[in-house]
């Protein structure tokens, strides 16, 4: 027998029938169940006898909820009435047992001999992949929810880590939890362990249209008792999250600060909430009020938890900034007390600023110096030892305090001094090499007036006229400090000297400022000349302040030292002009210092009448 032939007996049907994998039930023209299989009866938990000869729709067809289906919506009545084939993936069947089974479905017209079309019905359960839809649609909801608040834990992160003004970063963790995990926030921040000198700096909340700021609710707030029991306390006096209820909201408060809190929930609404500690392993600095209004959900642990992270990295903020507020306070404190506040002798002005490299480090190698001499004559030395850390300003005080000791024991000429203070450091000291400037200011009281100085590596020093004119005194150039007498190059550095007109202005300073990584030294000291060319009849404060405006010098240390000197024959014999006036002497070095031979000296002759030059007799 062929196989198309095999394929029509009743036995190859009937197996075909009530072994296949899906649920197959057939009715008549009229819609009533004439055959249900094996496989149809377990979908719908009922047996065949109990279902044929009823209405397949009636029967079995329903809503997801087990309601009724309208006859007329039914789609597979539709197949019935027109013969034309239908298939579907939402709809349910009524089990046995009064539950429904999603089912995915085809039907089609079922051709009897003798009768009207009646329907072939084929189906399969989908409850199995429905509810792995359903899992997999839950996975990926957690997943998204999670995928945010690591998002926004990063950007919250990224705030607290890149910007140095604490409250400011506080201000816009509070603005970025909002709407994301919280209807408002609100930053308390607390000064010391007993909470005293509290203070909002910060709440945001949202209206219909969108983030809004309550300044109004920002200031400072009561302190809390020690004794306090409240939420609150319980935060502050702890390391973790303390969630509110709505009930724990209406409670009496038992302080002041409660009563304060109080107020903020009254005013911008709240039916949970979670106060989060601010805090570092060693110090709570404060706390982070995280709120839901309306018909929102009460925070979940997973939100809490969330939460709780950023409060604490909140407070390791807090706690990073107040360390290094610590550091640059002494590091500030050295650096001034290593500079040199100013000699103002005669009528001769002198101003000086320094600008570390880094802020974080406050302090560096660079520095000034100007005393007065034994002999009379007033001293200029700008100088810059290797480094910018706390190392180079021991090395650059070692080397500082070895030059104050050589230029006072002997009236030599500056090239003699510099070589001892080379061998002086190589043999007495472990500072690396350096580059000096060390010059004297020579003159008789009312000029002339003359530079004698030299240079050990470092960048000329520029001479300002009162018109304008500038020029580059690059005489008097020889190594660096550390090299020859290490290296036994048996180099030495000459003498210079150069005539000072009247009421001009000498710059030294430190390559800070006319070298940078984007910028050539050649270009550098052609801006220097254009902008001191252009501030040459400035005060001498204001000289000094515009020409670092307008550099701008970026990347490493900068100290400048300039000299004024007073027209042709002021603070001469006989001379009763007074010293120039204009804005009061700005020192980088610590106030309570006094200049380098204030104490050899009445304070006021240092300062305003102080001979200088050769002619001035030796201090006592």
């Amino acid at each position: 027998m062929s196989a198309p032939d095999r394929a029509q007996e009743p036995g190859v049907l009937r197996a075909i029938f009530e072994d296949v994998g899906s649920g197959v039930f057939a009715t008549d023209a009229t819609g009533r169940l004439i055959a249900v299989n094996p496989r149809g009866e377990r979908i719908v938990a009922r047996p065949a006898a109990g279902m044929l000869g009823h209405d397949l729709h009636d029967l079995l067809h329903r809503t997801a909820d087990g309601d009724p289906v309208p006859r007329e919506e039914c789609r597979m009545l539709r197949t019935l009435r027109d013969g034309h084939p239908r298939e579907g993936g939402d709809e349910y069947l009524l089990r046995g047992d009064g539950t429904t089974v999603p089912i995915i479905w085809a039907a089609s017209g079922l051709r009897l001999p003798g009768e009207p079309p009646g329907l072939v019905f084929t189906f399969h359960d989908f409850s199995v992949r429905r509810a792995a839809e359903r899992q997999t649609a839950a996975h990926l909801a957690v997943l998204e929810s999670l995928t945010r608040r690591l998002t926004l834990v990063t950007e919250i992160s990224s705030v607290l880590i890149s910007c140095l003004d604490v409250s400011r970063a506080l201000r816009e963790t509070s603005r970025l939890l909002v709407p994301e995990l919280a209807d408002w926030t609100a930053v308390d921040v607390y000064a010391g362990h007993d909470r005293d000198g509290a203070r909002r700096i910060a709440v945001h909340g949202r209206d219909g249209t969108g983030a809004v700021e309550a300044v109004d609710l920002e200031g400072p707030l009561p302190p809390l008792p020690r004794e306090s029991g409240s939420f609150l306390a319980r935060a502050l006096r702890g390391t973790g999250p303390v969630r509110l209820t709505a009930d724990d909201l209406a409670r009496v408060p038992d302080s002041p600060l409660v009563a304060a809190y109080r107020n903020l929930f009254e005013r911008l609404g709240g039916r949970s909430a979670v106060v989060v500690p601010l805090h570092s392993r060693r110090q709570v600095f404060g706390a982070l009020t995280v709120a839901r209004t309306g018909e929102a959900r009460p925070f979940g642990e997973d939100e809490t938890a969330v939460l709780a992270d950023i409060g604490r990295r909140a407070g390791l903020a807090m706690d990073n900034a107040r360390l290094f507020d610590q550091q640059r306070h002494v590091a500030e404190t050295m650096q001034r007390q290593l500079l040199t506040p100013l000699p103002q002798t005669d009528h001769l002005r002198m101003a000086a600023r320094y600008r570390p490299a880094q802020v974080a480090a406050e302090i560096g190698g660079d520095w000034y110096d100007a005393f007065l001499l034994a002999d009379g004559a007033t001293t200029m030395i700008i100088g810059d030892v290797v480094g910018h850390d706390l190392r180079a300003a021991a090395h650059m005080a070692e080397v500082r305090n070895m030059l104050r000791a050589l230029a006072w024991d002997r009236q030599e000429p500056p090239s003699l001094i510099m070589r001892r203070l080379d061998e002086a450091m190589t043999n007495t000291s472990d500072a690396p090499m350096a580059t000096v400037v060390f010059a004297r200011i020579e003159g008789a009281e009312g000029g002339p007036w003359r530079l004698h100085w030299v240079n050990a590596g470092h960048p000329p020093p520029l001479l300002v006229t009162r018109d304008g004119e500038v020029r580059w005194l690059e005489s008097g150039h020889g190594p660096l400090l550390g090299m020859s007498s290490t290296l036994h190059l048996g180099t030495h550095w000459p003498d210079a000297h150069e005539e000072l007109p009247p009421e001009s202005t000498v710059l030294f300073y430190t390559d800070g400022l006319v070298e940078s990584r984007d910028r050539p030294i050649d270009t550098g000291m052609d801006l220097l000349a254009r902008h001191a060319t252009a501030l040459a009849r400035h005060d001498l404060e204001d000289f000094c302040d515009e020409l670092l405006e307008r550099i701008d010098p970026r990347g490493d240390d900068v100290a400048l030292l300039a000299m004024r000197l007073p027209p042709y024959g002021a603070g001469s014999p006989g001379d009763h002009t007074p010293p120039p006036g204009g804005r009061s002497a700005h020192n980088p070095a610590d106030p309570s210092r006094s200049a380098p031979g204030a104490e050899a000296l009445d304070a006021d002759e240092v300062f305003t009448e102080a001979p200088h030059g050769s002619e001035r007799p030796p201090l006592p």
